[in-house]
This record gives structure tokens, C-alpha cells and sequence, in this order.
């Protein structure tokens, strides 16, 4: 940031926090929705996260243990998950819920300002940046991946967060490449980003966050050994303990074609060609938009094989859709881009698979079976449909404009 923009932004102070206001306004019939829910259906995965914690201060083992009923939900992240969540258990239930919730705003305020810097920092909304931003945070508010952020107290945002500020800050303070290290540990699926910074050689980076990955992946063997052997060589290879991998939430291609009803060992068979195909045409398209100077860009792609190779991606994991919508703005100068974006965030606002869910129980002959199906993978084939827009349709909208 120039000394120029930080002058604007001290005259601007009162504007931004009316534009903060704006947000918390817009966001209160969503917060006062889930959380004023049953208690026990009230932010479930954040209760899972502090059962974990829990569990460590009572010195009891992490992954056998699940929540109260009638959620019964087990622990599944790696242990640092579990070390880090004592915090979370050390507060009463009502402060944590308010606690978490306000930090999925925040960690939502960092994505949005990082990933459309570009177009709030351009000529035409400078003067008007605070109302700009407001209007895509209660935008990205909306989509139903963020909705199920706030629904569920989930920590997906906060890991795009991370992965983002690491890749998008221009002069960081921390060593660059540590904080995708954290997002790593803390939850695997951010992983890809390594596969990522190998392919774009970003050596010192990589080294940064293969070290941070490392380094609090081995210290639960040091401090709680029993739970991390149970974490790495049991709960780990037990994909039914995140919940049933052929639900509609399930919108990975593992998810999808798991609603296929194959049989086990063609499954397999398609999703592995499938993942090959899908993680050489994203990752290519990312690092070709790394070389073209395109960071942000290279990161939506990123985001996505994180959701579609990994073989459990919920909704809310779909998170990243918040960066995709950035880099198809861009500058916000090209009104084909500006229209696909607002139909990609129309489409993300709306619940699609549950569509298909109620088309298949419709039972329309000829029609339903097939129809409902594509329609209940809505989300993950707009993933896949995403994919391609960032990788091949924007380098080439880019040339037209």
C-alpha cells in the first residue's frame, strides 16, 4: 500500500466504519438464525472442536470420543487441530460461539480484502472503497458456502484466509510460505498448495511452508503421541468418520461419483482417472497464470483442486468460491466478466443440490432420476465448470479485452 492510498484511507476512517456497521447490519438476521438455534443443533462442527479440546484437558483419548447427542460427531483433524481448540474449550459455550462467529466475519473480511484489491483499489472505486467493500462482504456474506460457515461454526473461511494473505500480501511480516504451513497442519486439504508452489519453483516458500507443516505435524508426537498415532494410523483412514461420503453435501468428484451407486472398484477406478485428469489440467492452468503474473487467479484454481481432488469436500468447503468470484472481476472494467460473475454468484446463493434433491423425489418419469442427479452435483460440477472458466476462458477473455 502506497503512502498516497494510506492517506485516503485516514480520511476515509469514518466511512469505513459506517461500512462496517453496514456488514454487521446485514449480517444479523444470518447470525441471529444460527445462532439462536437449538442448543444442540447449534454450531455442531464448532462443538466438535472444542470436544477435542475438551478431551485434551481431561486427559482422555481425542479420536474416541464423540459429542452428545443427538450429533455424536467424532473428532477429525490432525492433533495440532485438537491442541490448538484447548482455547476454544477453555471459554463457556455462549462465548466461543460469539467468539468463532465474529472470527469467520474477520477471517471473511481478510479474503475479500486481498483477493479484490485490484479492482477496490482502481481508478473508478477508490473514492468509494469502503462502500465497495461492504457491498462484497454482505455479497460473499450470502453464498451458501459462507452461510454454512456461520451455520455449522466452521473453520474452512479461516483457511482460505490464511492461504490467501500468504500468496497475495505483497511485503508480509511473517516468512512468507508459514502460514499455508499452518492451514496445512491444521486441516490437510490446504496441502495442495505445496504440490502448487513446487510447480511454480517458489523454493523458499515451499521450504517455509514444508517446514511449518512438518514441524506441527511432529510435535503432537512429542506432547500428545497417543492421539497422534491414533489420529495418523487409524481415525485418518476411516473416511466414514467425517460423515456419509455419498451425501449431497459431499460435492468432491469422489462425492459425486460415489451417488453414481457403482459398483466399489469401478468407482475407484473413474475417480482416480478422473482426480489425474482434473489435478494436471488445474494445476497447469495455475501455474500458467503465476507466469502471466496472475496470482490470484493461480490461487482460485488452487482452492478448487482442494475441494474437488480431496475425497470428502462439503458445501462449506466450497468457501473458496469467494476467490474465484475475485478473479473473474478482476479490475471490474470488463462487463462480460462483471456479468459471469454475478451469475457464478447467483449460482452459489442459491441452494442447487437441494434442488436436485427434491426433483428426484418428485419421481417425473424419464426425468427426475437423470435430471435430479446433475442437478444435486450442481455444486461440484460448477467447480469443475470453474476450473475451466479461470484456467482457458479468462487468459483468453484477457486478449479479447
Amino acid at each position: 500500500m502506497t503512502s498516497g492510498e494510506v492517506r485516503v484511507m485516514r480520511r476515509q476512517w469514518w466511512a469505513w466504519a459506517v461500512a462496517g456497521l453496514v456488514v454487521a447490519a446485514a449480517a444479523v438476521p444470518l447470525v441471529h438464525m444460527w445462532l439462536t438455534n437449538p442448543d444442540d443443533q447449534r454450531l455442531v462442527d464448532l462443538d466438535v472442536y472444542r470436544t477435542g479440546g475438551q478431551m485434551l484437558l481431561e486427559g482422555r483419548p481425542v479420536y474416541e470420543y464423540v459429542t452428545p447427542a443427538p450429533q455424536l460427531l467424532p473428532f477429525t483433524y490432525p492433533p495440532i487441530a485438537a491442541m490448538m481448540a484447548v482455547a476454544l474449550a477453555e471459554m463457556s459455550w455462549g462465548t466461543a460461539q460469539w467468539v468463532w462467529t465474529a472470527g469467520i466475519f474477520v477471517a471473511l473480511a481478510v479474503t475479500v480484502g486481498f483477493s479484490f484489491r485490484e479492482v477496490l483499489r482502481g481508478e473508478a472505486l477508490r473514492k468509494y472503497a469502503p462502500w465497495a467493500f461492504a457491498a462484497l462482504m454482505i455479497a460473499c456474506t450470502y453464498l451458501m458456502p459462507i452461510r454454512d460457515q456461520v451455520r455449522f461454526g466452521q473453520v474452512d473461511i479461516l483457511l482460505v484466509a490464511l492461504c490467501v494473505a500468504d500468496c497475495m500480501a505483497k511485503r508480509p511480516w511473517w516468512p512468507r510460505g508459514f502460514l499455508i504451513g499452518l492451514a496445512t497442519a491444521v486441516k490437510l486439504t490446504p496441502g495442495v498448495f505445496l504440490i502448487y508452489l513446487l510447480l511454480t519453483r517458489q523454493w523458499r516458500t515451499f521450504s517455509m511452508a514444508a517446514f511449518t507443516t512438518a514441524l506441527l505435524t511432529l510435535l503432537p508426537f512429542a506432547v500428545i503421541p497417543r492421539d497422534a498415532a491414533d489420529f495418523w494410523f487409524w481415525a485418518l483412514l476411516d473416511p466414514g468418520r467425517v460423515g456419509a461420503n455419498a451425501a449431497t453435501t459431499n460435492q468432491s468428484i469422489r462425492g459425486m461419483l460415489l451417488r453414481l451407486y457403482l459398483p466399489d472398484p469401478a468407482t475407484s477406478l473413474i475417480w482416480v482417472v478422473v482426480v489425474a485428469v482434473v489435478a494436471w489440467y488445474g494445476f497447469r492452468g495455475a501455474r500458467a497464470a503465476y507466469q502471466a503474473n496472475d496470482q490470484l487467479t493461480a490461487v482460485a484454481l488452487v482452492g478448487l483442486m482442494a475441494v474437488l481432488l480431496s475425497p470428502v469436500a462439503w458445501i462449506h468447503h466450497l468457501a473458496w468460491v469467494v476467490v474465484v468470484l475475485a478473479a473473474i472481476v478482476g479490475d471490474g472494467r470488463d462487463p462480460v466478466r462483471l456479468r459471469v460473475a454475478a451469475g457464478v454468484w447467483l449460482f452459489y446463493v442459491v441452494p442447487v443440490p437441494w434442488w436436485g434433491v427434491s426433483l428426484k423425489a418428485a419421481d417425473i418419469p424419464g426425468v427426475s432420476l437423470v435430471l435430479g442427479k446433475i442437478v444435486q452435483n450442481g455444486y461440484g460440477l460448477g467447480a469443475l465448470a470453474l476450473v475451466w472458466l479461470l484456467a482457458s476462458w479468462l487468459p483468453k477473455r484477457r486478449e479479447i479485452a
